[in-house]
């Protein structure tokens, strides 16, 4: 019996050895990590359902119309392209194509029906150029008063629900360009000169031509800025009234005045009645842009003259400043369509998307007033366009 209780007793202390090794080395009860293995991944979470993700908001562009005075002459083209770019630059549009361009032809009823187009379509943001801004002044209210953003472009519109307009500085330009020719003259020389003028009642062109008389009157007679505009003022009544207009003093007369819609081919039918009429004594054309003083120079060449100055108060072409280089014209006032595009769309941007007050703004917003003459073409040259 004793030995029975002996072998008990040993089997007894066997198992519990066992038992203590097992625990010691980590056997299948442990839930530990065994030496130099990874630790296992922690579990992945469950995939979001399909659709619940939320997609990246889509950017906003806009509506956005040019109704253009007309699209006949590369100033014309080159503002609306300017325009485009610019927009598109801003991200107002996706792309430069994305501008909707309606081409009024300088026709008022056609301009009228343009603008109510884009009012009708719900546009955004309207450029305006206008031929009769009188007209336009209702239909701008009204577009501003469904929501759409106006900025004037070029041409000068009465203050109204419009932001702003955007141009070169039209009588400065002329002023300088005035000035700049008056000042290559002594004393002594007459000026026999006529005007070639865009359409009649344009604010611009009547600012362009009032410049170029007042940047004359102010060098020949001596005269202060204001001074020299109240007498050109003057003078332009005259010549709207007559037909012809003169200050003796300043050795100064305007012969005749054509009309010739801002392009070559429309003036040329004038060009040549005024260049017959003034044949002998004729020594100076003056025009609003040079498109029409391109008519004016074809004419003088037709009738067979010579000795005649050129100088016109806009716009700077790239092929006008190349006759300034070869002595062909004298002076251009700078009207880069390019920056008066850029300085109109980005108007439209602060107040579409920045939105900034749009009775912050002045009533007009120019460029730099410049003459363009052969003592700076170079510098200006890649203005042009």
């Amino acid at each position: 019996m004793k030995l029975k209780h002996t072998k008990q007793a040993l089997a007894c202390i066997l198992v519990l050895v066992m038992i203590l090794a097992m625990t010691a080395c980590g056997g299948p009860a442990d839930a530990g990590t065994p030496a130099g293995a990874e630790p296992p991944a922690a579990p992945e979470a469950p995939a979001a359902p399909a659709g619940t993700e939320a997609a990246p908001e889509a950017k906003k562009y806009y509506k956005v119309g040019y109704s253009a005075i007309t699209m006949n002459g590369d100033f014309f083209v080159a503002l609306a392209e300017g325009l485009a770019q610019s927009c598109a630059d801003l991200g107002l549009i996706e792309k430069a194509s994305d501008l909707v361009v309606l081409d009024a032809a300088v026709d008022s009823a056609k301009e009228m029906a343009n603008i109510d187009t884009f009012i009708t379509q719900g546009y955004d943001l309207i450029f305006v150029d206008s031929t009769n801004p009188d007209t336009m002044v209702p239909l701008i209210d009204q577009a501003s008063a469904q929501g759409a953003v106006v900025v004037c472009v070029d041409s000068y519109i009465a203050e109204c629900s419009r932001v702003t307009v955007c141009y070169s500085d039209n009588y400065n330009n002329g002023f300088q360009v005035g000035k700049a020719y008056a000042e290559s003259l002594t004393d002594a020389d007459e000026i026999y000169s006529v005007v070639l003028s865009g359409v009649k009642g344009n604010t611009a062109g009547e600012e362009r031509r009032t410049g170029l008389m007042a940047g004359i009157l102010a060098v020949r007679l001596g005269l202060a800025d204001e001074a020299a505009k109240e007498l050109a003022t003057t003078m332009n009544a005259d010549l709207i009234a007559k037909g012809a207009a003169e200050v003796a003093d300043a050795k100064f007369t305007i012969a005749g005045q054509g009309w010739g819609n801002w392009a070559q081919a429309d003036i040329m039918k004038d060009a040549n009645d005024l260049v017959v009429k003034t044949r002998g004594k004729l020594n100076l054309i003056m025009a609003e842009n040079d498109q029409m003083l391109y008519g004016g120079i074809q004419a003088v060449a037709d009738a067979g003259l010579t000795g005649i100055a050129y100088i016109a108060a806009a716009d700077g072409a790239k092929s006008s400043f190349d006759m300034i280089k070869n002595g062909e014209m004298f002076a251009i006032g700078m009207n880069s369509p390019w920056l008066v595009g850029e300085l109109g769309a980005r108007v439209g941007y602060e107040v579409l998307v920045e939105g900034k007050d749009p009775a912050s703004y002045p009533d007009v917003m120019t460029t730099e007033a410049i003459a363009v003459t052969a003592a700076n073409v170079d510098e200006f040259y890649s203005k042009g366009f």
